[in-house]
């Protein structure tokens, strides 16, 4: 990648990145620059072979370099900068390592008044007992998690190169903004390196009189092994995150005052009920972190085969999200089965308990909701942190528009990039004052008022969620909030309101609801996803010899696009052992390999459909004939642009896809329909689990890339794909 590499500062961390660079082959060249103090360690550096040479002098040691990455305390960056300015090269690629990124973002702007837009801040969360050259290994980044803190100005293509550079050295690659990466990050590392420090500074000294040290066990070791870390780099990483730190003290000050007086008054319920949380969070914990970290990010699928077999999907992720928020709305305890364990539906959970809900679970599916009433949220101590949810952010901003308290609402990279005007410009004709990005995107920042007043509002694009958005800002609001919808989309919202006894009426087209009602708390079934069993749908349709069945899933008519679809197209579908769970349809379906044809989509089926069509273009490739999509331009502002995104990938896979405005334009084959190749993902759950898919009817291997948010809504999706046939890596 570069003819010559730069580490300024060549310690465990620096060090490892030279030595990955090299057994990767990124760099013909790596040198350090270092103090005449440092002087052993570059010695030495060089003497192991991580760095072709050294220099004291750092004109000489950036000269011709084309990738500077700075690897020093977050405390010296200034001087750093300093020290560059005068070498500084446009054309070079300049990073950091540091733990802190404000700080090193603001150390830029007092050095060059605004940060150089060849400056990518990094943050590799990695490390190790030991420090030094001496402690550094090529392996210290395989799929460790590198964030990255890009800002507006951020060049392009230095982006491109430093997410290139770490994935190429084995690391996993995740963009936050600023302020996001040191709240999480004094949470997740550096209170709990306060803490380690702090525990054994006060057993060490107790030590000297009554030997603690001598009967610590193995628990104490893992607890306190973070406190070996290096004191000089900590101390700079913590006065660097103080106003990050200092909150997160206090608060921690205030529980163990709290679990101090439980033990005084012999409250063992209590310390029971806030271990067991504690214990279930953190198997929560683990199982996202072996979801997010442990599985590949690139698929792998091998041409071919058939699904043959019987599957449950997990449980519809739009009523996941809803049986929260509306549990916790509710007056009593609301048991929910069959929840979605998956980020997305979490991101929602993980709301209402920082607005004071609690929420036991989930564990099996189930999760237990003890409702705060339709008035008792808390004002959340810090920003709600979505992830990659937009049903989530549009959802709450329109429940969250009449609270009497403030609430900002953030996400990650994909979410944040996501159009929120849709739902933020009718609820301030409703009197919410709602404060997005000037471009309309998140972060959202809400101040609450208990002034809403009813709209009428025609909606212009059809979407269930600026639907159920304003539904539940009609839930606050003075007088009756209609929505009137162009196309129908799907009603999870209206029924499950209906399910708690808040009265929604439906007519037609339009949607009523007003303040007057409350919501009692009930138990709800979570039928299976049909969007998660519309890849399975298809895969089965174009396998030969294939025949699965796909249990208890919810058939709710706004949803049933992708089985109209695929029927019109020729598709063998049975819907056997239809019923009704908690006011939804269910069913299971039964497919077996037919011959698709082409057709021209019906635009009324399209809103019906909206979220499996990446799936469907996949069924479209196969087809006999032309297949035709129009009416689709929502499409366009999903997680990515599916549009756009799956005709490049089928155009990589040799399909005839040709993009249009609102929709798409696909030549089918019966025959060596789809060929082999790598396709990108660009981070969208949707396009990576449907580009598996074709691997059944491909001529060769397809790999996928950038595939690490199917966990957001399908954490199973592998297992169950392999269990039927899929040969999939």
């Amino acid at each position: 990648m570069f003819n010559k590499i730069c580490i300024i500062g060549i310690g465990l961390i620096g060090g490892s990145i030279a030595r990955a660079a090299r057994e990767h082959g990124l760099s013909d060249c790596i040198v350090a620059y270092g103090r005449k103090s440092g002087l052993d360690n570059l010695s030495r550096a060089k003497e192991l072979g991580v760095i072709d040479a050294y220099y004291l002098d750092i004109e000489a040691a950036v000269k011709d370099a084309d990738c500077v990455i700075i690897c020093t305390p977050v405390g010296v960056m200034q001087q750093i900068f300093s020290m560059l300015k005068p070498f500084w090269n446009e054309h070079t690629v300049y990073s950091d390592a540091g733990s802190t990124k404000a700080s090193v973002l603001a150390a830029a702007r007092s050095v060059f008044t605004e940060v150089p837009t060849n400056f990518i801040a990094a943050h590799p969360i990695a490390g190790a007992e030991n420090s030094g050259v001496e402690a550094s290994v090529v392996d210290l980044f395989d799929n460790k998690r590198v964030v990255l803190t890009p800002i507006k100005s951020s060049s392009t293509d230095a982006l491109n190169k430093i997410i290139t550079f770490w994935r190429r050295i084995g690391a996993q690659v995740t963009q936050m903004e600023v302020d996001h990466h040191d709240a999480v990050l004094a949470a997740t590392s550096h209170l709990p390196h306060i803490l380690a420090f702090a525990l054994v500074d006060l057993l060490g000294k107790k030590d000297e009189q009554v030997e603690i040290f001598k009967y610590a066990a193995g628990g104490f070791k893992d607890f306190t092994r973070i406190a070996s870390s290096d004191p000089t780099m900590w101390v700079d990483i913590c006065m660097a995150n103080k106003q990050e730190l200092i909150p997160l003290i206090q608060q921690l000050q205030i529980k163990l005052a709290g679990m101090e007086q439980m033990l005084l008054d012999q409250q063992s319920q209590q310390i029971f009920e806030t271990f067991s949380y504690a214990n279930q969070a953190r198997q929560r914990f683990l199982t996202q972190l072996d979801n997010s970290m442990s599985q590949s990010i690139t698929f792998n699928v091998q041409p071919g085969g058939s699904l043959r077999g019987e599957i449950r999907v997990p449980g519809d992720k739009s009523m996941s999200h809803r049986s929260i928020m509306l549990g916790s709305l509710a007056e009593g305890v609301t048991h929910v089965t069959g929840f979605l364990d998956a980020e997305d539906a979490l991101a929602t959970l993980q709301a209402f308990r920082a607005m004071g809900v609690t929420i036991e679970g989930p564990k099996n599916g189930e999760v237990t909701i003890h409702g705060v009433g339709k008035h008792g949220l808390q004002e959340p101590k810090e920003p709600l942190y979505l992830g990659n949810s937009g049903t989530s952010m549009r959802l709450l901003s329109g429940l969250l528009a009449g609270q009497s308290f403030n609430t900002v609402l953030t996400g990650d990279e994909s979410l944040s990039s996501r159009p929120m005007k849709r739902v933020t410009a009718p609820l301030a004709t409703m009197g919410a004052n709602i404060k997005a990005q000037d471009d309309g995107t998140a972060p959202l920042h809400i101040t609450g008022t208990n002034s809403l007043k009813a709209i009428h509002y025609d909606m212009p694009m059809a979407s269930a969620q600026v639907k159920s958005c304003l539904l539940l800002a009609g839930m606050y609001a003075e007088g009756e909030t209609t929505v009137t919808e162009p196309a129908p989309t799907r009603d999870h919202t209206e029924r499950m309101l209906n399910g708690f006894g808040y009265r929604v009426q439906r007519e037609g087209d339009k949607a009523q609801i007003d303040s007057t009602g409350k919501l009692t708390a009930c138990t709800i079934d979570v039928p299976s996803d049909i969007s998660s069993a519309a890849f399975f749908l298809v895969g089965a349709t174009i396998a030969e010899n294939s025949d699965v069945t796909l249990k208890h899933v919810g058939i709710n008519p706004t949803r049933t696009g992708i089985i109209d679809i695929l029927r019109l197209m020729g598709a063998n579908i049975e819907i056997l052992n239809e019923r009704t769970v908690g006011g939804e349809p269910v069913a299971d379906l039964h497919v077996q390999s037919s011959q698709l044809k082409g057709i021209d989509i019906p635009e009324a089926l399209v809103p019906l459909a909206i979220d499996e069509f990446p799936v469907l273009f996949i069924a479209a490739a196969c087809a006999e004939g032309q297949t035709r999509l129009t009416g689709a331009k929502e499409l366009r502002v999903k997680e990515c642009d599916r549009i756009q995104v799956m005709a490049d990938g089928l155009q990589i896979l040799g399909v005839d896809a040709q993009p249009t405005e609102d929709g798409m334009v696909i030549q089918g084959k019966t025959t060596d329909a789809i060929g082999g190749g790598e396709v990108i993902s660009h981070g969208d759950h949707r396009i990576a689990m449907s580009f598996s898919i074709a691997g059944l009817r491909a001529t060769d291997s397809i790999t996928i890339h950038d595939c690490e948010n199917v966990n957001t809504s399908f954490p199973e999706f592998r297992n169950l794909a392999t269990h039927l046939g899929l040969k999939l890596t």
